[in-house]
Parts: structure tokens; C-alpha cells; sequence
């Protein structure tokens, strides 16, 4: 029989964890070898693995997702992660891949589906579901919002008022409602409140 695929998992909710580990253990080709909780733990972790698959949540304690994927890949250029998540915006499925992810799945897929994108991605494929697709072409499509819009942006959803986000960035109130203006428009919303709403289901903030 040939080698077994080598996975680690990262995911910060432990009964998620083992409940991949029980599934995934029931397929004859493939192994878990590695499970771990945060995302600076799972660095360490993959220095001494070397997993073939890397299964990783976004959302994890004391570093995210995107950039665990990030820097793993700069030390390892050839390891391969694939999303598993709950977070479907645009703007989280943009930057997990533009970090190297090789795939974007949402949590609840059947087995089926999950095993066979681990060996899509074993073989060196990109596998992306349709409705993930779809998303990301909404994104592509956009204007991108600049980083100062962004700085603005967070600081909406955090409630703060124009006057509290002009002294937060150091610039005038009419400087801060030119940047709400134009970020109104790009996002295709009337008012600030729609903004934050969108803000938060595109990913396009925090989502902690």
C-alpha cells in the first residue's frame, strides 16, 4: 500500500478537533499526526511534522489563520493547507488563498467531499466549491478598498464617531467623511450602518 497522507489539524474548538481526527482516521490512506489549538503553536508544530496536508480554521487564538498559512509558507513554500471554516466572506476566502491555501472549505461538507479534496490537493490541485468560487469572483470584481478606507472601516464597526476616528488616525473630520464617502460607495451601501454589516459577513474586518 503506499504511504499515507500526513495531516495535521489546526483548530482552536478541541471536540471539532477530535471529531476530524476520529473521521479522517477511518480512511485507510490517510493519517493525523499532528493536532494542535493556535496558530503560533501550529508552526512549531509543522517544523517538527512536516505534514504532507495542513487543515486549518481562520479563526484561531493568538494568531489567525491567514497569516499562520503565510508564514509557514514562507519557511516551506511547498506545504499545503486547506481552509476548513465557518467564514464564507469574500474578503476572508481572498486572503487565505492569496496566502497560499490550496483550497477553502466550509465546515459541515460531508466526508466525502473533505477527503476528496485532500487528495486533489495531495496531487498538487487547487479545489474550490462553486459557491466558493462565485464569492471570490465578487471580490475579484470589486474595488478594492485603500488602507486608510480600511482603518475607517474597522473603526465604524468598533461604533466610533467621526470626530473619535479622526483623532484615532490623526487626520481632520472632513478627511475622515471623504474616506466614509468613497468607502460608502465602493461597497455599494447608503449608510455607515450597512457598512459595518457588510464589513463584518465580507470578512472584510476582524471578525474578533
Amino acid at each position: 500500500m503506499a504511504d499515507k497522507i500526513r495531516i495535521m489539524l489546526v483548530e482552536d474548538h478541541q471536540v471539532v478537533r477530535q471529531g476530524l481526527e476520529a473521521l479522517l482516521s477511518t480512511t485507510e490512506d490517510l493519517e493525523v499526526v499532528g493536532s494542535v489549538g493556535d496558530g503560533v503553536e501550529a508552526i512549531s508544530r509543522f517544523r517538527s511534522l512536516l505534514p504532507d496536508i495542513t487543515l486549518i480554521d481562520l479563526q484561531l487564538p493568538r494568531q489567525g489563520g491567514v497569516e499562520t498559512i503565510r508564514q509557514i509558507r514562507a519557511e516551506f513554500p511547498q506545504a499545503r493547507f486547506i481552509v476548513l471554516t465557518t467564514y464564507d466572506g469574500d474578503e476572508d476566502i481572498y486572503r487565505a488563498l492569496q496566502a497560499g491555501a490550496r483550497a477553502y472549505l466550509l465546515k459541515g461538507i460531508p466526508l466525502e467531499d473533505l477527503i476528496t479534496t485532500i487528495h486533489a490537493v495531495q496531487n498538487g490541485k487547487l479545489h474550490i466549491p462553486a459557491p466558493v468560487a462565485e464569492k471570490l469572483a465578487e471580490r475579484l470584481s470589486g474595488q478594492e478598498l485603500t488602507a486608510r478606507e480600511l482603518n475607517v472601516l474597522e473603526r465604524i464597526v468598533a461604533g466610533r464617531a467621526n470626530k473619535e476616528i479622526s483623532t484615532d488616525l490623526s487626520i481632520s473630520e472632513a478627511t475622515v467623511k471623504t474616506h466614509i464617502n468613497s468607502l460608502l460607495g465602493k461597497l455599494g451601501v447608503a449608510d455607515r450602518t450597512q457598512a459595518a454589516t457588510i464589513a463584518i459577513q465580507r470578512g472584510l474586518v476582524s471578525h474578533r
